[in-house]
């Protein structure tokens, strides 16, 4: 599998507290990527995803096992969100200025035929293909609910005034539960990982025209930034592409 990823701090914040890890060809044979979204401040939506990033990667590799199967890796991916979830209630509660902070996730793991996304918050995840783009995950914010109860449409809610409202994250309580997502993955398929800065900048269609039709992955990254620019990117932007060979 090959993967990239990209980070930019958009056109309004001072600060980037977005965080992404990539770890192709793992000694177990699994590839791994993360990406967060942080909050709760300058210095501690950023000081959350730096944590939320380094434990899941390190946990995460503690974990893993030669051929493991799906419902497997997605428990190692459970049991790495939930050590980080710890470490960042343990670093908010020894600083002042951390205190309230907390930070989004999604992570892919690959196996043989695809692989396990886990998701907490509303970075997300989506399945790209020749046939279309299909989101993986679901939001866990205010206004995903009202989606679901029908009372507005998901156009709507990219324009709604609450949409930036999470209703789960790692951080603000002792327990977290993250969803899993079993995802099968043919060749030449892509899933991109990425936080609401890309989401609620650049459209779905947008998102699939520039990772099926470029010629060069790494460079469609760089281009959903500079769209995300075109349409004031008031929020940090990160991005990570995986590619099923």
């Amino acid at each position: 599998m090959k993967v990239w990823g990209i980070t930019d701090t958009g056109l309004v914040r001072k600060d980037n507290q977005d965080a992404y890890a990539m770890q192709t060809d793992t000694p177990t044979g699994q590839t791994i990527c993360v990406v967060c979204d942080g909050m709760g401040g300058t210095a501690g939506g950023r000081e959350a995803s730096r944590i939320a990033v380094s434990v899941y990667m390190e946990e995460t590799q503690k974990s893993l096992q030669e051929n493991m199967t799906p419902e497997q890796l997605r428990e190692v991916s459970s049991y790495a969100i939930s050590i980080a979830n710890k470490s960042i209630r343990q670093a908010a509660a020894e600083s002042e200025d951390c205190r309230d902070m907390g930070t989004t996730l999604v992570s892919a793991i690959s196996f043989a035929g695809g692989v396990v996304i886990s998701n907490i918050g509303d970075s997300r995840a989506y399945h790209i293909t020749q046939d279309g783009i299909t989101r993986v995950t679901k939001d866990h914010s205010v206004v995903e609910s009202m989606v679901d109860r029908g009372d507005i449409t998901a156009e709507e809610a990219r324009r709604h005034p609450n949409k930036n409202l999470i209703t789960r994250a790692l951080g603000p309580d002792p327990s977290v539960a993250c969803d899993g997502y079993i995802t099968p993955l043919n060749p030449g398929e892509y899933i991109l990982l990425c936080t609401d800065g890309l989401v609620d900048t650049v459209t779905d269609q947008e998102m699939l025209f520039e990772v099926i039709h470029s010629t060069q992955p790494d460079s469609c990254l760089q281009r959903l930034i500079d769209i995300a620019k075109q349409h004031g990117a008031p929020d940090n932007v990160t991005a990570v592409l995986m590619l099923q060979q």
